[in-house]
């Protein structure tokens, strides 16, 4: 497949997504943190705004040709940043990092995804239905790995949906991993703040 046929996620689109992601994260971050306020340390907003000011510093000034680099570089950002979100989505953006060196297909980002996703549920032990950003990320994942388009927008679009649902469905359950855990079902109505931002991620490839 060409990228010129505007198939393909390239480093430019890649570049673009993750600035839009950015901007909603440090527009919205006091949302995120009323919901870590809630269920957490109350700090998860401020960390991960923080690291995405830094991501976008790198990203401006980044001559990344391919999507590999650009997710490399937020990696980088996040894990630099404070707190247990830091790591994780340092770990998860460093795994996409470790994709080809070229313009990504669908069947490509369905394997970053996957492998990057798997990562990240070893690491934080987290499964899906434990209330944590796994919840929303398993469920992209498994939208990119079975999408039968050939388009990376109607692709992601379709991770998007399933990320969304996944963090709207974190509402009701009891954590399994965090500080949340320690509060049980006083928390149980509480959106989790990971997941929240793994669908904002998603959602944000839409203007890119």
């Amino acid at each position: 497949m060409s990228a010129s046929n505007g198939t393909e996620l390239t480093g430019a689109r890649a570049r673009a997504w993750l600035l839009a992601f950015a901007d909603r994260v440090v527009a919205d971050a006091d949302e995120l943190t009323e919901l870590d306020r809630q269920a957490g340390d109350g700090d998860f907003g401020w960390n991960i705004s923080s690291a995405l000011k830094r991501a976008r510093t790198g990203l401006e000034e980044s001559g990344a040709q391919d999507p590999a680099e650009v997710f490399q570089a937020v990696s980088d950002a996040f894990l630099a940043s404070g707190g247990t979100s830091g790591p994780l989505f340092g770990l998860w953006f460093g795994r996409l990092g470790a994709g080809p060196s070229a313009p990504w297909s669908v069947a490509d980002l369905g394997r970053a995804f996957e492998t990057a996703t798997g990562a990240v549920r070893r690491l934080g032990k987290a499964e899906v239905g434990h209330k944590t950003m796994v919840d929303a990320m398993a469920p992209a994942a498994e939208a990119l790995t079975s999408a039968e388009t050939h388009s990376w927008r109607e692709a992601v679009r379709g991770a998007a949906r399933a990320a969304r649902a996944g963090a709207d469905s974190t509402s009701g359950m009891i954590a399994h991993r965090g500080r949340a855990s320690y509060l049980g079902e006083r928390v149980q109505e509480v959106l989790d703040p990971g997941a929240v931002s793994v669908a904002w991620f998603f959602e944000a490839a839409e203007g890119a």
